[in-house]
């Protein structure tokens, strides 16, 4: 059988593999091979597959070992061909690097070792080849620290314990008061050496091996099981990377910056990865080597001189001073600094995209070690991908292609100062529910949250759950945090329509409503002290942090005009007052895809009313409370319409169990006896017989509405009473009314039946009329099935994503906290439902209604107004099977947009 090829080498302008490789040779192997072929320097070497990374975990590490070692041995040979020496060899030895590279960028997160294949003998050899003796002593204690942590294990026993190497060196340091490394003795290093293998040694058990090929082997072997430690893991989820795409093991030929004076290493960027200004910046030590400059040990100085001078203002440096102390490598190397500049714009200009390159120069000599397309701020990402277009480097549809969807939220989004949040002190974290950032007092109460805020304190409502009788509350809230709740829990979905900063499920608090504290950690803290809020990472932090509002640049507009341009599928919005649809239009919504009327009976006046009508037993009972909400209703909706004038605006009917606006607690059933002349047993009594025990499923939505047709009458006369009245004044109303929570055609039927009939009494009575469409919400899998029959009346469909998934699945979005996480970790489900449509299941629910729906009215118009309207795979899907819309929260309009734009572009 043919032996399946693992290694790919590259060296002297040559590589087998090259960019487009990069699923097979990780980003970096695929980058070290095209630069080899662009004339870039990269010293020698060859890249161990990701598929072979898999292969390890499957079938062990002896038999990769045998798999790969005829291939392993052919390529050390080349290299040792480029670089005129031999690995092992203690008269003219060559060492070598070996380091990570996943096919996405995992910056930190797996394991590097340097300067392998040193031992007692190839030292020696060493030092008589190179006359520095310093440097060869430098570069083999930092092979045995190196190898003894990532290879042999040997770490810090507890998280208290600082690195048992570190250790070490403080004591050889302490015995001559040393500060920095670099000022080691040759003889100290040689001691380190010595007194690092015997700490191996009595720590794990195992002699510090010599063979440099059994090094070799421990190395490309430790690298991939980095693949599955804690950190790289956790990483991978956050980033949405999948388990099985592999790292590679990328073996390169040593290059050395800490051989004197005149060599270097650093880190470049080809512009600014924070802000996006068009500047190289990037920074470098003498006579060091890579993982200096991350670990911070020492301190780095800026390559470019106008980076050094901004570096000098910011610390309080004077120019003198900077110039004597802290010079930047274009004026302390300028020979090697023109080499550095020409070549990141050489790579930039290659890629046609911000490049993050590492680099050594050795005795004079620069060497390129990695290139890669930069992480960068959101809002570095938009001016980057902008400026790029207006130099002519890339396309429109590039640009649109390049930004990630997601990454805008960064810009729409209170943000907490970097330096202020540097020196914070984190006490717990939960779901980032709802991006930004927050900072306010604790309260407890939605009342208390009302009166704080009107007393002008700025408010954090803390809560076990959210519940819509807490709206008033959360809307004069900074943030919310709950203990309880998925992101699609009623605070999260509530918050992101608000554009409110939310983290829920941050199940460490132990919340206390009669004491009115917080404890979490043992930490308690009491209504009115400071904590804050970080939406975007979920992080809770005590004490406050100063905040700053995101600015949005000419680059966002210019980005959403592109989005305009290509997109096919409209984005509207889901929005429930004025405000939300004011900001949800300037950031380019069509229209309104969701407004929940329930959100509106929660203010002090419409609830006793709303609560009258629930708790009336009979029609006429329920009409008199009906006719004093309808004036609330209308002029809500007057204030919807005018704010989306010329738009659509599509109203759900009444959809929530009742027995959510009735109140349960003593004091709001007294209030309820004395509005309504009754006794308060009475009250009690009818509460109670609202109750159900699988409300979700209950009595809801269009049930509602046929059960009780005058607040469907009611309803019908606020919404079109408002668009009469705006017509009349000289505005273009465009309203819909949707049945929610539709199952069966007749249910549909009964409700479009009063619909239209209290539309033309109005209409009689006012003498205009409006044209308006009834549609329904397709949110039970059975509306979905039998969607032709539905659509032979409805004028719509607009896809509960939330209930539909629910339904499907048999999930409780409220519930689901409890079982997500061990599904998530045993890979039962890749990602949660209620966040990501499941395109498999719903998702064909929701292609097959389209189709039976447009097979009987073929101008059918479809949309998405769930959770799910919001993000950009999910958005992707619905541009894909023929939606018209989708619907999202005001805050994430652009984000549905650029998703919008993307599904289009790439179809091109």
């Amino acid at each position: 059988m043919e032996q399946v090829k693992r290694v790919y080498t590259f060296g002297n302008g040559q590589a087998e593999g090259d960019a487009t490789m990069r699923d097979l040779l990780g980003g970096k192997g695929a980058n070290l091979a095209e630069m080899n072929k662009i004339g870039v320097p990269v010293p020698p070497g060859f890249t161990i597959t990701t598929d072979t990374c898999n292969d390890y975990y499957k079938v062990g590490q002896e038999e990769i070992i045998r798999q790969l070692t005829d291939q392993v041995n052919a390529a050390i040979a080349t290299t040792e061909q480029s670089m005129n020496s031999k690995f092992g060899d203690p008269t003219n030895p060559l060492l070598l690097s070996v380091r990570s590279g996943a096919r996405a960028s995992m910056p930190g997160m797996m394991d590097t070792i340097l300067n392998l294949g040193l031992n007692d003998t190839v030292a020696e050899g060493l030092v008589a080849k190179t006359g520095n003796p310093h440097f060869v002593y430098d570069s083999y204690r930092r092979f045995v620290q190196m190898y003894g942590d990532v290879v042999l294990g040997m770490k810090p026993e507890n998280k208290e314990d600082i690195d048992p190497f570190e250790a070490i060196i403080e004591e050889v340091k302490a015995i001559r008061s040393i500060h920095l490394d670099k000022d080691l003795t040759v003889e100290e290093l040689k001691d380190l050496v010595e007194r690092f293998k015997k700490a191996i040694k009595d720590n794990t058990g195992h002699d510090f091996p010599t063979d440099p090929k059994e090094q070799l082997w421990g190395a490309v072997c430790a690298v991939f099981r980095s693949w599955m430690n804690e950190r790289a893991i956790l990483y991978r989820k956050m980033e949405s990377i999948p388990d099985e795409w592999g790292t590679a093991v990328n073996v390169q030929a040593m290059v050395f910056g800490n051989m004197g004076e005149t060599s270097a290493t650093g880190v470049c960027f080809s512009r600014d990865a924070g802000n996006g200004e068009n500047l190289f910046n990037g920074e470098y030590l003498v006579n060091a080597q890579g993982e200096d400059v991350v670990a911070g040990i020492r301190t780095p100085q800026q390559i470019t001189k106008i980076g050094a001078q901004r570096w000098a203002e910011r610390a309080g440096i004077s120019e003198e001073e900077r110039v004597a102390k802290y010079p930047s490598m274009e004026e302390a190397m300028p020979e090697i600094y023109a080499e550095l500049d020409a070549l990141q714009n050489k790579l930039e200009q290659h890629y046609r995209d911000m490049q993050d390159m590492e680099f050594t120069v050795q005795e004079g000599k620069l060497w390129f070690l990695q290139t890669r397309n930069g992480k960068r701020t959101g809002t570095a990402m938009v001016k980057i991908a902008i400026d790029l277009l207006h130099e002519g480097m890339i396309d429109e549809k590039t640009v649109i292609k390049r930004c990630e969807p997601n990454k805008l939220d960064e810009l729409l989004h209170p943000v907490f100062n970097k330096k202020a949040l540097a020196g914070a002190h984190e006490i717990t974290r939960g779901l980032p529910a709802s991006p930004g950032a927050a900072c306010g007092q604790i309260v407890f109460h939605a009342d208390d949250a009302e009166a704080w805020h009107e007393a002008g304190k700025k408010v954090i409502m803390v809560r076990i759950e959210t519940s819509p009788e807490d709206l008033a509350g959360m809307a004069a809230a900074e943030g919310i945090l709950t203990a309880r709740g998925g992101m699609t829990s009623h605070a999260a979905v509530v918050a992101r329509g608000m554009g409110k900063c939310c983290v829920s499920g941050a199940g460490g608090i132990v919340v206390d409503y009669k004491a009115r504290t917080m404890t979490v950690d043992g930490l308690t803290l009491k209504e009115g002290d400071f904590i804050s809020l970080n939406g975007t990472t979920g992080c809770v932090y005590a004490g406050e942090i100063q905040t700053e509002a995101a600015e949005l640049s000419g680059d966002f507009a210019e980005l959403m005009e592109l989005c305009s341009k290509y997109a096919k599928l409209q984005v509207r919005t889901n929005a429930d007052t004025p405000q939300d649809a004011k900001v949800a239009r300037d950031f380019g919504a069509v229209g309104i895809g969701l407004c929940r009327t329930e959100h509106m009976f929660f203010e002090a006046e419409k609830i006793v009313a709303m609560r009258e009508m629930i708790l009336s037993e009979t029609a006429e009972g329920r009409e008199k409370a009906l006719a004093k909400i309808l004036p609330y209703q209308k002029a809500d909706f007057l204030g919807i319409f005018r704010a989306m004038d010329g738009c659509p605006v599509n109203v759900r009917l009444l959809d929530p169990p009742l027995h959510e606006f009735v109140p349960h607690n003593q004091a709001g059933q007294e209030e309820m006896a004395k509005a309504m002349g009754v006794t308060v047993e009475y009250i009690h009594q009818r509460v109670n017989s609202l109750v159900e025990a699988n409300p979700m499923l209950g009595h809801r939505g269009c049930r509602l509405g046929n059960t009780y047709p005058e607040i469907t009458a009611m309803q019908t006369r606020a919404i079109l009473g408002a668009a009469v009245e705006l017509k009349k004044e000289g505005l273009d109303p465009h309203p819909e009314i949707m049945v929610p929570l539709t199952g069966i055609l007749y249910e549909f039927e009964n409700q479009e039946k009063v619909i239209r009939d209290t539309a033309a009494a109005l209409f009689a009575e006012e003498g205009v009329s409006v044209d308006f469409k009834v549609g329904t919400m397709i949110e039970i899998p059975r509306a979905a099935l039998t969607a032709n029959r539905i659509a032979t009346r409805a004028e719509y469909f607009s896809f509960g994503t939330n209930d539909l998934t629910q339904m499907t699945f048999g999930y409780s979005r409220d519930d689901i906290a409890s079982f997500l996480p061990v599904y998530l970790e045993k890979k039962i489900l890749k990602v949660d439902p209620f966040q990501v449509l499941d395109q498999n299941g719903v998702g064909q629910l929701v292609e097959m209604a389209v189709e039976k729906g447009r097979a009987v009215r073929p101008e059918l118009k479809c949309g998405i107004c769930g959770e799910h309207g919001g993000e950009p795979s999910s958005v992707k899907f619905c541009h894909r099977v023929g939606l018209n819309y989708v619907s999202c929260s005001p805050f994430r309009v652009p984000i549905a947009r650029l998703a919008a734009a993307q599904a289009a572009v790439e179809e091109l």
